[in-house]
Protein backbone atom coordinates (compact mmCIF):
# COMPACT_ATOMS: atom_id res chain seq x y z
CA UNK A 1 0.00 0.00 0.00
CA UNK A 2 2.86 2.11 0.93
CA UNK A 3 4.24 1.56 -2.48
CA UNK A 4 0.65 2.85 -3.87
CA UNK A 5 1.08 5.86 -2.19
CA UNK A 6 4.01 6.79 -3.20
CA UNK A 7 3.72 6.14 -6.84
CA UNK A 8 0.57 8.29 -6.75
CA UNK A 9 2.08 11.21 -5.04
CA UNK A 10 4.94 10.83 -8.15
CA UNK A 11 2.53 11.28 -10.74
CA UNK A 12 0.72 14.00 -9.38
CA UNK A 13 4.34 15.31 -8.77
CA UNK A 14 4.41 14.84 -12.71
CA UNK A 15 1.18 16.50 -13.65
CA UNK A 16 2.00 19.05 -11.36
CA UNK A 17 5.39 19.71 -13.76
CA UNK A 18 3.33 19.37 -16.81
CA UNK A 19 0.58 21.67 -15.79
CA UNK A 20 3.12 24.32 -14.40
CA UNK A 21 5.33 24.56 -17.99
CA UNK A 22 2.16 24.90 -19.57
CA UNK A 23 0.87 27.78 -17.82
CA UNK A 24 4.14 29.84 -17.31
CA UNK A 25 4.93 29.86 -21.54
CA UNK A 26 1.55 30.87 -21.44
CA UNK A 27 1.73 33.44 -18.83
CA UNK A 28 4.38 35.03 -20.88
CA UNK A 29 3.93 34.59 -24.74
CA UNK A 30 -0.24 34.67 -23.61
CA UNK A 31 -0.24 38.77 -23.20
CA UNK A 32 1.69 39.28 -26.62
CA UNK A 33 -1.16 37.21 -28.67
CA UNK A 34 -3.71 39.24 -30.81
CA UNK A 35 -6.71 38.73 -32.36
CA UNK A 36 -7.05 40.36 -36.02
CA UNK A 37 -9.83 41.76 -37.59
CA UNK A 38 -9.82 42.62 -41.21
CA UNK A 39 -11.53 46.12 -41.38
CA UNK A 40 -14.52 46.59 -43.44
CA UNK A 41 -14.20 42.91 -44.83
CA UNK A 42 -14.73 40.85 -41.82
CA UNK A 43 -13.24 37.46 -40.58
CA UNK A 44 -10.59 36.97 -38.01
CA UNK A 45 -8.09 35.65 -37.03
CA UNK A 46 -4.91 35.59 -34.67
CA UNK A 47 -1.73 37.15 -34.49
CA UNK A 48 1.24 37.68 -32.16
CA UNK A 49 3.39 40.60 -31.36
CA UNK A 50 7.41 40.50 -31.82
CA UNK A 51 8.29 44.08 -31.32
CA UNK A 52 7.46 46.79 -28.73
CA UNK A 53 6.91 49.15 -31.81
CA UNK A 54 4.05 46.61 -33.04
CA UNK A 55 5.36 44.62 -35.06
CA UNK A 56 2.50 41.76 -35.41
CA UNK A 57 3.07 38.28 -37.52
CA UNK A 58 0.14 36.44 -38.31
CA UNK A 59 -1.02 34.36 -41.45
CA UNK A 60 -1.58 35.42 -45.28
CA UNK A 61 -4.96 34.21 -45.75
CA UNK A 62 -6.06 36.12 -42.20
CA UNK A 63 -5.20 39.36 -43.67
CA UNK A 64 -5.82 38.23 -47.47
CA UNK A 65 -5.78 41.70 -49.19
CA UNK A 66 -6.75 44.10 -46.46
CA UNK A 67 -4.36 46.87 -46.23
CA UNK A 68 -5.66 47.99 -42.77
CA UNK A 69 -6.50 45.58 -39.90
CA UNK A 70 -7.67 45.73 -36.28
CA UNK A 71 -5.61 44.64 -33.33
CA UNK A 72 -7.06 43.67 -30.22
CA UNK A 73 -5.13 42.61 -27.19
CA UNK A 74 -5.76 40.39 -24.26
CA UNK A 75 -6.58 43.27 -22.33
CA UNK A 76 -9.22 44.96 -24.58
CA UNK A 77 -7.05 47.77 -26.34
CA UNK A 78 -8.06 48.07 -29.94
CA UNK A 79 -5.32 49.39 -32.45
CA UNK A 80 -5.43 50.08 -36.13
CA UNK A 81 -2.30 48.10 -38.00
CA UNK A 82 -1.61 48.44 -41.73
CA UNK A 83 -0.15 45.41 -43.44
CA UNK A 84 3.88 45.81 -44.59
CA UNK A 85 3.53 42.60 -46.48
CA UNK A 86 2.66 39.36 -47.05
CA UNK A 87 4.04 35.96 -48.76
CA UNK A 88 1.86 33.42 -50.24
CA UNK A 89 4.09 30.93 -50.18
CA UNK A 90 4.53 30.54 -46.36
CA UNK A 91 0.93 31.75 -45.75
CA UNK A 92 3.20 34.55 -43.36
CA UNK A 93 1.70 38.25 -43.02
CA UNK A 94 3.43 40.74 -40.96
CA UNK A 95 1.32 44.17 -39.72
CA UNK A 96 2.43 47.47 -37.98
CA UNK A 97 0.19 48.01 -35.34
CA UNK A 98 -0.14 51.56 -34.00
CA UNK A 99 1.16 52.51 -30.33
CA UNK A 100 3.44 50.74 -28.53
CA UNK A 101 3.84 47.25 -26.80
CA UNK A 102 5.41 45.96 -23.55
CA UNK A 103 4.55 42.42 -24.33
CA UNK A 104 6.21 40.47 -26.83
CA UNK A 105 6.52 36.94 -28.05
CA UNK A 106 10.34 36.18 -29.58
CA UNK A 107 10.87 33.78 -31.79
CA UNK A 108 13.10 30.52 -31.05
CA UNK A 109 14.92 28.13 -33.21
CA UNK A 110 12.59 25.94 -34.46
CA UNK A 111 15.50 23.67 -35.80
CA UNK A 112 16.17 22.57 -32.25
CA UNK A 113 12.52 20.84 -31.92
CA UNK A 114 12.34 17.48 -31.65
CA UNK A 115 9.16 14.97 -32.21
CA UNK A 116 7.31 14.75 -28.93
CA UNK A 117 8.09 18.09 -27.13
CA UNK A 118 5.46 20.24 -25.85
CA UNK A 119 3.23 22.38 -27.98
CA UNK A 120 1.36 24.83 -27.00
CA UNK A 121 -1.19 26.47 -29.16
CA UNK A 122 -2.52 29.85 -27.97
CA UNK A 123 -5.45 32.01 -30.30
CA UNK A 124 -8.60 32.92 -30.65
CA UNK A 125 -10.53 29.60 -32.23
CA UNK A 126 -14.26 30.07 -33.61
CA UNK A 127 -14.95 33.08 -30.98
CA UNK A 128 -13.41 31.27 -28.01
CA UNK A 129 -10.84 34.49 -27.53
CA UNK A 130 -7.69 33.87 -25.86
CA UNK A 131 -8.10 29.84 -25.71
CA UNK A 132 -5.16 27.82 -24.78
CA UNK A 133 -4.66 24.33 -25.93
CA UNK A 134 -1.77 21.78 -25.37
CA UNK A 135 -0.13 18.83 -27.69
CA UNK A 136 3.03 17.97 -29.01
CA UNK A 137 5.20 18.12 -31.71
CA UNK A 138 3.74 15.04 -33.84
CA UNK A 139 6.73 15.42 -37.02
CA UNK A 140 8.57 17.80 -38.69
CA UNK A 141 9.68 19.10 -42.20
CA UNK A 142 6.30 18.63 -43.57
CA UNK A 143 5.11 19.77 -47.08
CA UNK A 144 1.29 21.41 -47.48
CA UNK A 145 -0.45 23.24 -49.39
CA UNK A 146 -2.11 27.01 -48.38
CA UNK A 147 -4.62 28.16 -48.97
CA UNK A 148 -4.29 29.90 -52.11
CA UNK A 149 -2.67 26.39 -53.34
CA UNK A 150 0.61 27.09 -53.46
CA UNK A 151 3.18 24.64 -51.62
CA UNK A 152 4.47 25.84 -47.98
CA UNK A 153 7.99 23.79 -47.13
CA UNK A 154 9.20 23.16 -43.46
CA UNK A 155 5.46 22.57 -41.52
CA UNK A 156 5.18 21.41 -37.90
CA UNK A 157 2.99 18.81 -37.81
CA UNK A 158 1.38 18.89 -34.11
CA UNK A 159 -2.07 17.24 -32.11
CA UNK A 160 -2.73 20.97 -30.19
CA UNK A 161 -6.03 21.39 -30.81
CA UNK A 162 -6.59 23.74 -33.79
CA UNK A 163 -9.66 25.30 -35.22
CA UNK A 164 -10.83 28.11 -37.66
CA UNK A 165 -9.58 31.87 -35.49
CA UNK A 166 -6.10 29.85 -34.42
CA UNK A 167 -4.86 30.71 -37.60
CA UNK A 168 -1.73 33.00 -37.53
CA UNK A 169 -1.79 32.49 -33.35
CA UNK A 170 1.74 30.90 -32.01
CA UNK A 171 2.67 27.44 -31.26
CA UNK A 172 5.22 27.97 -28.10
CA UNK A 173 7.64 25.81 -26.51
CA UNK A 174 7.31 24.88 -22.75
CA UNK A 175 10.63 27.04 -23.30
CA UNK A 176 8.57 30.10 -24.00
CA UNK A 177 9.41 30.73 -27.15
CA UNK A 178 7.32 30.84 -30.23
CA UNK A 179 8.49 27.86 -32.35
CA UNK A 180 5.72 28.21 -35.19
CA UNK A 181 2.71 30.14 -36.79
CA UNK A 182 -0.23 28.12 -36.54
CA UNK A 183 -1.67 28.22 -39.98
CA UNK A 184 -4.19 24.97 -40.92
CA UNK A 185 -5.88 22.03 -39.49
CA UNK A 186 -7.18 18.97 -41.39
CA UNK A 187 -11.40 19.30 -41.21
CA UNK A 188 -13.01 15.72 -40.69
CA UNK A 189 -9.50 14.58 -38.74
CA UNK A 190 -8.46 14.77 -34.87
CA UNK A 191 -5.14 15.70 -33.85
CA UNK A 192 -3.57 16.57 -37.25
CA UNK A 193 -2.80 20.24 -37.28
CA UNK A 194 -0.40 22.30 -38.70
CA UNK A 195 2.19 25.62 -38.07
CA UNK A 196 4.71 27.34 -40.02
CA UNK A 197 8.17 26.82 -38.48
CA UNK A 198 9.29 29.76 -36.62
CA UNK A 199 12.44 29.93 -38.51
CA UNK A 200 10.40 30.30 -42.13
CA UNK A 201 8.57 32.41 -40.75
CA UNK A 202 11.76 34.61 -39.23
CA UNK A 203 13.46 34.75 -43.12
CA UNK A 204 9.90 35.88 -44.25
CA UNK A 205 9.61 38.78 -41.78
CA UNK A 206 13.64 39.77 -42.23
CA UNK A 207 12.79 39.84 -46.09
CA UNK A 208 9.78 41.96 -45.53
CA UNK A 209 10.97 44.44 -43.42
CA UNK A 210 14.25 45.14 -45.57
CA UNK A 211 12.54 44.75 -49.11
CA UNK A 212 8.32 45.13 -48.47
CA UNK A 213 8.01 41.55 -50.22
CA UNK A 214 9.92 38.31 -50.09
CA UNK A 215 12.51 37.91 -52.53
CA UNK A 216 13.19 34.07 -53.38
CA UNK A 217 15.07 32.03 -56.19
CA UNK A 218 13.24 29.33 -57.79
CA UNK A 219 14.38 25.97 -58.67
CA UNK A 220 11.40 23.96 -58.80
CA UNK A 221 11.23 21.22 -56.52
CA UNK A 222 9.12 20.24 -53.54
CA UNK A 223 11.01 18.54 -50.52
CA UNK A 224 10.88 17.05 -46.77
CA UNK A 225 13.58 16.82 -44.16
CA UNK A 226 14.86 13.54 -44.21
CA UNK A 227 17.93 11.54 -42.62
CA UNK A 228 21.04 11.52 -44.08
CA UNK A 229 23.13 8.06 -43.95
CA UNK A 230 26.30 8.19 -42.11
CA UNK A 231 27.75 6.91 -45.35
CA UNK A 232 26.36 8.92 -47.62
CA UNK A 233 27.33 11.94 -44.85
CA UNK A 234 30.79 10.57 -45.30
CA UNK A 235 30.81 10.68 -49.38
CA UNK A 236 29.53 13.76 -49.79
CA UNK A 237 31.49 15.56 -46.60
CA UNK A 238 29.59 17.12 -44.57
CA UNK A 239 28.93 16.53 -41.19
CA UNK A 240 25.01 16.94 -40.45
CA UNK A 241 22.81 13.88 -39.99
CA UNK A 242 20.07 15.43 -42.01
CA UNK A 243 19.21 16.74 -45.40
CA UNK A 244 16.69 17.13 -48.06
CA UNK A 245 14.58 14.59 -49.83
CA UNK A 246 12.70 16.08 -53.14
CA UNK A 247 9.42 14.89 -53.34
CA UNK A 248 8.77 15.99 -56.91
CA UNK A 249 10.41 18.06 -59.45
CA UNK A 250 8.60 20.81 -61.45
CA UNK A 251 8.56 19.62 -65.54
CA UNK A 252 10.75 22.22 -67.05
CA UNK A 253 11.94 24.14 -64.10
CA UNK A 254 16.10 24.44 -63.28
CA UNK A 255 16.13 21.26 -61.13
CA UNK A 256 14.85 19.85 -64.10
CA UNK A 257 17.03 20.89 -66.45
CA UNK A 258 19.84 20.55 -64.63
CA UNK A 259 19.23 16.90 -64.09
CA UNK A 260 17.97 16.71 -60.84
CA UNK A 261 14.94 14.16 -60.42
CA UNK A 262 12.30 12.61 -57.38
CA UNK A 263 14.41 11.13 -54.59
CA UNK A 264 17.53 12.90 -54.87
CA UNK A 265 18.77 13.96 -51.76
CA UNK A 266 20.35 17.47 -51.27
CA UNK A 267 23.17 17.35 -49.13
CA UNK A 268 24.94 20.72 -49.59
CA UNK A 269 24.35 24.11 -51.32
CA UNK A 270 27.98 25.71 -52.19
CA UNK A 271 29.21 23.52 -49.96
CA UNK A 272 26.94 24.14 -46.92
CA UNK A 273 25.20 21.67 -45.16
CA UNK A 274 21.53 21.76 -45.96
CA UNK A 275 20.23 20.22 -42.92
CA UNK A 276 16.41 20.83 -43.34
CA UNK A 277 13.63 22.66 -45.64
CA UNK A 278 13.98 25.51 -43.54
CA UNK A 279 17.88 25.56 -44.92
CA UNK A 280 17.12 25.07 -48.44
CA UNK A 281 14.09 27.94 -48.43
CA UNK A 282 16.82 30.51 -46.81
CA UNK A 283 19.40 29.64 -48.83
CA UNK A 284 17.60 29.88 -52.43
CA UNK A 285 17.35 34.00 -52.00
CA UNK A 286 17.66 36.34 -54.15
CA UNK A 287 21.42 36.51 -54.10
CA UNK A 288 21.24 33.27 -56.20
CA UNK A 289 18.78 34.31 -58.81
CA UNK A 290 20.85 33.91 -62.24
CA UNK A 291 23.79 32.48 -60.53
CA UNK A 292 24.95 28.67 -61.07
CA UNK A 293 24.27 26.89 -57.80
CA UNK A 294 26.28 23.88 -57.06
CA UNK A 295 23.79 20.82 -55.45
CA UNK A 296 25.63 17.83 -53.96
CA UNK A 297 23.48 15.21 -54.26
CA UNK A 298 23.34 11.92 -53.15
CA UNK A 299 21.74 8.95 -55.17
CA UNK A 300 21.52 5.41 -54.89
CA UNK A 301 24.61 5.67 -57.75
CA UNK A 302 26.55 7.49 -55.40
CA UNK A 303 27.41 11.29 -54.72
CA UNK A 304 27.42 14.02 -57.84
CA UNK A 305 27.93 17.38 -57.94
CA UNK A 306 24.93 19.12 -60.13
CA UNK A 307 24.94 23.23 -61.16
CA UNK A 308 21.54 24.63 -60.86
CA UNK A 309 20.69 28.69 -62.18
CA UNK A 310 17.93 29.29 -60.00
CA UNK A 311 15.23 32.23 -61.40
CA UNK A 312 13.17 34.59 -60.29
CA UNK A 313 10.00 33.06 -58.98
CA UNK A 314 6.99 35.03 -60.07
Amino acid sequence: MAFAAEELQSDDVLLDAYSTSVADAVDRIGPAVCRIERIGAGGHGSGFVIAQDGLVVTNFHVVGDARAVRVTMPDGANREGHVLGRDPDTDIALVRADGSFADVAPLGDSKRLRRGQIAIAIGNPLGFEWTVTAGVVSALGRSMRASTGRLIDDVIQTDAALNPGNSGGPLVSSAGEVIGVNTAMIHGAQGIAFAVASNTANFVISEIIRFGRVRRAFIGVSADTTNLPRRAALLSQVTTNTAVRLRSVEKNGPAAKAGLTEGDIIAAIDGRPVTGVDDLVRMLDAERIGRGTLCTVVRRSGVSQVVVTPVARS
